[in-house]
């Protein structure tokens, strides 16, 4: 059957079927740049922790920001750069550059319109919670120990292994900077004394301009001090011209491969660089879905409304294909600025839209402003958004009360996305999950011997028949545990009637196991006879030949009728 892509923008069009005037649109307005004072330093942050030069983020929440909003299937999602991402991205631009990353952007973003078209939306939620709060305590380990040396001012540790880079960190304790240090812990107490105050004004807008205030008054009254900003360490080359901070314009577009690598010079799109990319790309794809996901479900939570995932992800996935043609790093749904402009009174998903915009004339307008950002300031607002991203409550309470199953689902994926990296974690944690998932589903498969007297036996059973029911879905992990049970009959019985109607699915493995059994017992002189399966598993049936073979696999609408049948053959051969 011909499957077609999910509706573009049908979150978009349902709101304004339902009717946008002038009020929604204000409420949009000041939501976007509510939102979008938010994302400034964020995206800068995030790309900088990702091991690319801070614009990227910013044309990340401008180019993604703005098409996964007018294309998606949430109203208040609002898409951009992520503190999930940094523990993926980081080795990546180690490993291949600006131009290896953005190409695996690209291949991500392919992947996850194929996820949409395949109508994956629903599977991704599936995904056990002990997993997402594994990866997601891991990557606030992670992204914590990656902003240590900008938060004191130490040599960058060089090392993209966790226990490699604390202990590089620890050598250089000495070398500490008390500027830098004493900037970033004043940051660090402001972004979480903030919120007592009520005020309406974000604390990372407010840790944003106390700290670009501190490091320009420090260096004016103590010129040596060491406050390291965003124009010291990054630069860009117009006309051939270097120009330090970050530029007032958006990218030429060009194809990723055609960007640097790792080594400075362009790369070569062949076979080897994308099979190296591949695995990277599959798991910024897989935790884009999750996260886009689990944001747009949260805003559901919070408004009433209700998302449609798999418009969702094709929009997430056109967005991470469009944006690496201007410079974007991977983007996705981001949970705390969805909060904030849900909280800010969004209507559409033009408030995405306007935050979008609003990010375009911050880095326009605001470009020199911006590189007076420190970046011990910087790595402060990141500490606050690894705190916040934790999940410490709740990786206590699945300790402390889940199953020893949930326990080592959660330890796993943490201890992999700490101690490997995020592209083993994910593709581990899934499997791994999978793997526990079929396990308990291997006992949800039963089958009852049922008496005679039981009111869903046939009647006036004879002693050498028996009547079993099966229960549950006969698939690849029950199908074998519950043949087996049937294997286990007394030695005088000459027929079995197996009972199919709770049984609510079968796969080729059920369909398997069932035909081996049902030829074993055959051999062995048993009738069997099934009967009462649900539409969906008798079409099965009828397609594996199970109503046509007389004698073997006969099939029967009740097991009364099954029972009569067997009686007039037996006295017939009599």
């Amino acid at each position: 059957m011909h499957r077609r892509l999910p509706p573009l923008a049908i979150a978009l069009r349902e709101t304004l079927r339902e009717g946008y005037g002038g009020r929604e649109l204000r409420a949009d307005l000041l939501a976007g740049v509510s939102v979008g004072i938010i994302a400034v330093p964020l995206a800068l942050a995030l790309a900088i922790a990702s091991g690319v030069p801070p614009q990227h983020g910013l044309y990340t929440a401008i180019v993604a920001g703005l098409l996964i909003a007018l294309a998606g299937g949430s109203r208040f999602n609002v898409s951009g750069p992520t503190a999930a991402f940094v523990v993926i991205l980081q080795p990546i631009a180690a490993q291949h550059g600006v131009g290896g990353l953005l190409l695996a952007t690209f291949m991500a973003g392919v992947m996850l319109v194929a996820m949409g078209w395949g109508r994956a939306g629903q599977l991704i939620q599936f995904i056990p919670y002990p997993v997402t709060t594994g990866f997601t305590a891991g990557i606030a380990v992670v992204i914590a120990s990656l902003q240590l040396s900008d938060f004191l001012g130490l040599p960058a540790a060089g090392s993209s292994h966790f226990v490699e880079r604390m202990l590089a960190l620890l050598r250089v304790l000495p070398e500490i900077n008390p500027a830098e240090a004493a900037l970033g812990s004043g940051v660090l107490l402001l972004l979480t004394l903030w919120p007592r105050l009520g005020t309406r004004v974000p604390a990372y807008l407010a840790g944003a301009v106390v700290a670009a205030a501190a490091a320009y008054g420090a260096r004016s009254l103590w010129p040596d001090c060491g406050i390291v900003t965003i124009a010291d360490r990054f630069a860009y080359s117009v006309d051939g011209v270097i120009h330090a901070g970050i530029p007032a314009m958006l990218p030429a577009v060009h194809w990723p491969w055609q960007l640097p690598g790792a080594d400075g010079t362009p790369m070569h799109l062949d076979f080897d660089l994308l099979r190296s990319l591949l695995g990277p790309a599959f798991a910024i794809a897989m935790l884009g879905a999750i996260e886009s996901l689990l944001c747009a479900v949260v805003a559901d939570g919070m408004t009433g409304r209700k998302h449609d995932p798999d418009a969702e992800l094709v929009a997430q996935g056109l967005g991470n294909i469009a944006a690496p043609l201007f410079g974007g790093i991977p983007a996705t749904g981001a949970l705390a600025r969805t909060a904030a402009n849900v909280r800010a009174g969004a209507r559409s998903p033009l408030a995405s839209v306007f935050h979008a915009l609003f990010v375009l004339a911050a880095m326009l307008l605001l470009a020199p402003v911006l590189s007076w950002l420190p970046m011990s300031g910087l790595a402060a607002l990141l500490l606050m958004v690894a705190w916040n991203m934790s999940e410490r409550h709740n990786v206590l309470r699945i300790l402390r009360v889940a199953p020893r199953g949930d326990v080592l689902l959660l330890v796993v994926c943490f201890g992999l996305t700490v101690f490997f990296d995020m592209v083993i974690a994910v593709g581990f944690g899934v499997v791994l999950a999978s793997l526990f998932f079929m396990h308990r589903m291997s006992r949800v498969a039963m089958v009852t011997l049922v008496g005679d007297g039981d009111p869903h036996a046939p009647r006036d059973l004879p002693e050498e028949v028996r009547y079993y029911r099966i229960a549950g879905p006969l698939f690849f992990g029950a199908a074998e545990r519950a043949m087996a049970a049937l294997r286990r009959h007394d030695h005088g019985v000459r027929a079995l009637v197996l009972d199919l109607s709770a049984v609510p699915t079968i796969d080729a493995t059920g369909l398997v196991a069932l035909e081996e059994l049902l030829d074993e017992l055959h051999e062995a002189g048993v009738f069997v006879a099934l009967c009462g399966a649900q539409r969906s598993v008798l079409g099965l049936l009828r397609e594996g030949g199970y109503t046509r073979q007389a004698g073997a696999r006969w099939y029967f609408a009740s097991a009364d009728a099954a029972v009569r049948w067997w009686q007039r053959g037996r006295a017939a051969n009599s």
